[in-house]
């Protein structure tokens, strides 16, 4: 049974719906996996707040045409296609570099982010950034240490104020 075009369309239109929540769309060369493997898939980015489609190539043509932002996914677009589309957290990228790990059966094509068209060694490098969360951590931890250092020499002064005082008064003594 073909899709009729009122299913093409609604399909179109919630690729569109959903490109418009993603910061960046990684293509990935899934052939070979099986229906099991491609739900595994969903459920691993799907955690991270990402989106796996998997989706005919000409659908997501229609979805990205006119959208400069996207444009650049047309030269990755051929053959068995599935779509990460990430929101904001880049940790998808880890949860499918794990899956890719675990599969050894997909490949990244290539990816675009703000309307930049990545190699798949950029989309790796991304995707070994450390998380969000792990980067707040970091820099609280760097401004608690600060805070401390300031602290103790901020205590340092009165006493030794105190201290040049008592020598200077002994001195004069």
């Amino acid at each position: 049974m073909g899709r009729t075009p009122e299913n093409k369309r609604q399909i179109v239109a919630d690729l569109k719906q959903q490109l418009s929540d993603a910061q960046m769309a990684v293509v990935i060369d899934y052939q070979g996996l099986s229906v099991a493997e491609i739900s595994d898939l969903r459920n691993r980015v799907r955690s991270a707040g990402a989106v796996c489609k998997v989706t005919k190539n000409t659908l997501m043509r229609l979805a990205i045409d006119g959208d400069d932002n996207w444009q650049p996914l047309t030269e990755y677009l051929k053959g068995s296609s599935a779509f990460l589309l990430v929101k904001e957290d880049l940790s998808a990228i880890k949860s499918y570099q794990e899956f890719q790990k675990a599969t050894k059966k997909t490949a990244i094509r290539g990816a675009v982010m703000e309307g930049k068209p990545l190699s798949e060694a950029e989309v790796k490098a991304l995707g070994d950034l450390p998380t969000k969360e792990v980067l707040m951590a970091q820099i609280a931890g760097a401004l608690n240490a600060i805070t401390a250092k300031v602290a103790i020499g901020v205590k340092e002064v009165p006493s030794s104020i105190a201290r040049g005082l008592n020598a200077y008064a002994t001195k004069e003594g």
